[in-house]
């Protein structure tokens, strides 16, 4: 199987082939695999996307691709810390500065938001292309809401790409970053026309602007497919009868889940085995159980006394 192809559809980026060539055949199409794992799963399930992509780390972590994959892997299931040396790495490697904003929100997610502005005023800024100068304003802002600056956070979204009219792929992001920080801050009505400018902008309906429009407005989504109302005849049903039954299946079913906990977590053979201590409950059902057993047994015996006076 060619390194730029796989039984998944997904195609391996022309850069990334070109880096793959470098090793041997065979353990350049193992990698590739496990890359296009990791691009495929990455969305839907980040774990496995995260193991496919240590498995590529194994094989070749000297192929400034595979740490960036990494990278993205670990960034995906909040390894921030992980990530962050992933993406140094490539960035050593590559020279290339493209990972400068994710660096940076790896630094919030450790808790260091100060940092991440830090990288926001640093000459790489300046070397990024649009996308990647727009990704870092989204970063910084985040860190300025993270120190508690949500006036600065607005400020620092305010740019030429939130005013301008045309849609490009960061446009529904901006507009939602700067709609959600206007009302973190308590000026909603602005809120809700950013919030109905990032409706216009998400074509793909990848965010979730139009619920927070609706919930802005006071719409409520009523379930069609849920049942009827009760009728008014239901509301002479006993209450306490029902929570008498309600209270006798909670106890069945607790019961039922800490014999189950025992059979699963515990190993007699295990010389740290520790019963679990019985609850009331479960005394309470035994106590049943035993008067259930009596009462059959009296059944029983009533039983074989009328058959013996019919045989008489």
């Amino acid at each position: 199987m060619p390194i730029d192809e796989d039984v998944t559809g997904f195609e391996i980026d022309a850069d990334v082939r070109q880096e793959l060539l470098s090793l041997p055949k065979g353990l350049a199409e193992e990698v590739s695999r496990n890359l296009v794992m990791v691009a495929r799963l990455i969305d839907e399930d980040p774990e496995q996307a995260y193991a496919y992509s240590r498995i590529a780390l194994r094989l070749a972590s000297r192929v400034a691709a595979v740490r960036e994959a990494a990278g993205f892997a670990a960034y995906a299931t909040q390894k921030y810390s992980e990530a962050l040396a992933e993406f140094r790495a490539a960035k050593r490697m590559t020279g290339s500065v493209e990972l400068w904003p994710v660096m940076a929100d790896c630094e919030r997610g450790l808790g260091r938001p100060e940092r991440a502005l830090a990288m926001a005023g640093e000459p790489e800024v300046q070397k990024l292309d649009k996308a990647g100068q727009v990704e870092m304003r989204l970063v910084a802002a985040g860190a300025r809401r993270d120190m508690g600056q949500l006036d600065a956070a607005i400020v620092t979204l305010q740019s030429p790409e939130l005013a301008s009219n045309s849609v490009q792929p960061w446009t529904a992001r901006l507009r939602y970053a700067y709609a959600d920080a206007l009302l973190a801050a308590g000026r909603e009505d602005e809120a809700r026309e950013w919030f109905a400018k990032t409706v216009e902008a998400d074509k793909d309906g990848a965010m979730d602007a139009s619920d927070r429009l609706a919930e802005l407005d006071g719409v409520e989504f009523v379930d069609a497919l849920g049942g009827d109302e009760p009728d008014d005849v239901d509301a002479d049903i006993d209450i306490d009868a029902d929570d008498e039954d309600d209270e006798q299946d909670a106890a069945e079913v607790a019961a039922a889940e800490r014999a189950s906990d025992q059979a699963e977590y515990y190993d007699e053979d295990d010389e740290e085995y520790e019963p679990l201590e019985r609850s009331a409950a479960d005394a309470d059902l035994d106590a049943t159980d035993e008067i259930a057993v009596v009462e059959d047994e009296d059944e029983d015996e009533d039983e074989d006394e009328a058959r013996d006076r019919d045989k008489a």
